[in-house]
């Protein structure tokens, strides 16, 4: 499969960069400086690119099989590029005729219960609050899409550098947890999920958790 990797210089994108061409697939590496450390292969080529604009994202997205997404906000960027990236991103994709998106979104809009997320525990960082936030509007905006077939990843509550075991759970819109209501996965295992998704789609015009 070609595909396209949207934020390939982020933590999760060269995770998700590495996963794609351990399976045998090409992928072009987008970030906005055009350079992705750390990964050495033939199949990869790095390309500049600006994830807010349709006409850039349908110019690199041409040809392509499918696109991954490991986009988030920049340090220097609001939360609420986030909802410019996901339009920017449809759009794009509507122009250059490729059906298949799988994104990284967040965790704060999964359930922990009949009536609620995430995002509206106590323990939930005050932080965290805007960019979850900007993640479900994201969603919003996708959830609406029929002529893409999407689907939107969330990690676990808490996601961290660590361990490829090939081990994880998914469930439909509910925040993974173990027995011990700890929510966690390491972001080798999420990449797994990501390009596992990819692969089989089985979980199209789904928001899906992700966990151990």
């Amino acid at each position: 499969m070609n595909v396209l990797l949207l934020g390939a210089s982020g933590r999760i994108g060269q995770r998700t960069a590495a996963e794609l061409l351990s399976r045998g697939h090409a992928v072009t590496g987008v970030s906005r400086s055009g350079t992705v450390e750390g990964i050495d292969d033939d199949e990869f080529v790095a390309v500049a690119g600006d994830a807010t604009d349709p006409d850039d994202v349908a110019r690199l997205a041409a040809g392509h099989d499918a696109v991954v997404s490991a986009l988030g906000p920049g340090e220097d960027e609001p939360p609420e590029v986030l909802t410019e990236m996901i339009d920017a991103v449809i759009e794009g994709l509507r122009r250059a005729a490729v059906d298949r998106l799988v994104w990284t979104g967040g965790a704060g809009g999964l359930r922990v219960g009949p009536e609620t997320l995430l995002i509206e525990t106590d323990d939930f960082p005050e932080e965290w609050v805007p960019v979850a936030r900007a993640a479900i509007d994201a969603y919003d905006r996708l959830s609406e899409v029929e002529d893409i077939e999407w689907t939107y990843v969330a990690p676990a509550a808490l996601i961290e550098p660590g361990e490829r075991t090939g081990e994880y759970r998914t469930a439909d819109r509910e925040l993974v947890a173990d027995d011990d209501g700890d929510s966690y996965i390491s972001m080798e295992d999420f990449a797994i999920a990501l390009v596992d998704e990819l692969e089989e789609a089985n979980a199209v015009y789904t928001y899906l958790g992700t966990g151990y």
